[in-house]
């Protein structure tokens, strides 16, 4: 056996107009061997709906889960202990989100907080885009110490009706990046000591690009946006102390005549911020990127098949060996290996099945899991001390 992890699959179980079924179990734990690419299901937390979205802080063992539910003025944040000695989770506390269509999560640099952000749909409630929670010492979450709304349009009439924030990153040790695909923005706040929100700027991406989600590079200079609505991935540099981003390049994850029924998803960088993965969903596939570390130039080097259909959420594994593809419409998770040296891909013709992947998440392990199955048929997984170590 090799190096081993946790996968922890998010997925759909509730149903919303926007997403072709629900099909899944709320969150389901699996160990994935990177040497025989061994896959095994562990543990499954059913009473939850609709994780669209988790961080796991992997020093506490807690999953940080959002709930993502159509019709409702506010989401969920639900913080749930993960034992890998016991292959269990337990419930810590759940918090309101302040707005619809909850998205996206962020553990901050030094673990005190959680930022959460949320999509919004129509009017009504607290309709909070950006919203700051503490972090206390069982990981469970505070009320929340901040939140901020933002306004405007695009001019994709269909999909920039409003502010439509997606995700956001923490370029800097209390400086944050909000991705907004309504008001093709990007819009920097301060945290300050008391967590309250202090808008730095706003910096704008092309018209009706949409963007979506974000990567960094470990140097902190430059930052990558994956844009939906127009299919192109974005290099900017960043501006740490001024908050203000400038773009330095831009390309294409397709090729022009597969634009029309594409929508761009989610974009990772590798640990060494040499390369870039890009999902397509609709041309399904990713798109690979190498990036020239002082220009910020993009040059797109592969594309392959995500080997699924609809490919909403990736993650790299915790040694880089592997990249992980949640293919929502497909029911899987695919399996790619990848060239650490030229960042390319390929098919290991594994997966993960599982229904409706809605986010995937990889921690590493301490030490090789070993399980059996206890008297209900569940699985045990014995972990050493169990201790789970960030990738």
């Amino acid at each position: 056996m090799g190096e081993t992890c946790l996968v922890f699959a998010g997925t759909l179980n509730r149903e919303a107009p926007y997403f072709q079924g629900a099909r899944g179990k709320g969150i389901t734990v699996f160990s994935f061997d990177e040497e025989t690419l061994a896959v095994e299901a562990l543990a499954a937390h059913e009473t939850i709906e609709n994780p669209t979205f988790m961080s796991i802080d992997a020093r506490r063992q807690v999953v940080y889960a959002n709930s993502e539910i159509f019709g409702w003025n506010e989401g969920l944040v639900t913080a749930l202990a993960f034992d890998p000695q016991t292959a269990t989770f337990a419930h810590i506390n759940m918090q309101p989100s302040l707005g619809s269509i909850t998205a996206h999560n962020l553990i901050s640099r030094d673990g005190t907080k959680l930022f959460v952000v949320n999509y919004g749909l129509g009017e009504g409630g607290p309709d909070q885009s950006l919203v700051v929670y503490g972090i206390r010492n069982d990981g469970g979450l505070t009320p929340p110490v901040a939140s901020v709304r933002q306004t405007g349009t695009g001019p994709n009439t269909i999909r920039q009706e409003r502010s439509h924030a997606h995700s956001v990153i923490e370029i800097a040790d209390n400086l944050l990046v909000v991705a907004d695909l309504g008001c093709d923005s990007l819009t920097s706040y301060r945290i300050e000591s008391g967590g309250e929100l202090t808008l730095q700027a706003v910096s704008k991406t092309r018209a009706g690009a949409g963007p979506r989600h974000m990567a960094m590079n470990p140097k902190g200079r430059l930052l990558f946006v994956l844009n939906e609505l127009d299919s192109t991935l974005a290099s900017f540099a960043i501006d740490q102390s001024a908050g203000t981003l400038v773009q330095l390049d831009s390309k294409l994850t397709v090729t022009t005549d597969a634009l029309e029924g594409n929508h761009c998803a989610d974009v990772q960088i590798s640990d060494d911020g040499q390369f870039l993965y890009a999902s397509n969903r609709g041309h399904d596939s990713i798109a690979v990127f190498k990036v020239d570390q002082q220009s910020g130039k993009l040059d797109h080097i592969q594309s392959v098949p995500c080997g699924g259909s609809t490919p909403r959420n990736l993650a790299l594994s915790p040694s880089g060996k592997h990249l992980f593809c949640a293919n929502q419409n497909s029911d899987l998770i695919s399996i790619f290996s990848r060239n650490p040296v030229y960042g390319t891909l390929v098919a290991t013709e594994k997966s993960i099945p599982v229904g409706t992947p809605m986010c995937v998440r990889p921690v590493a392990a301490k030490s090789k899991l070993a399980t059996a199955s206890d008297e209900s048929g569940g699985a045990k997984v014995g972990h050493g001390n169990g201790a789970i170590i960030s990738p």
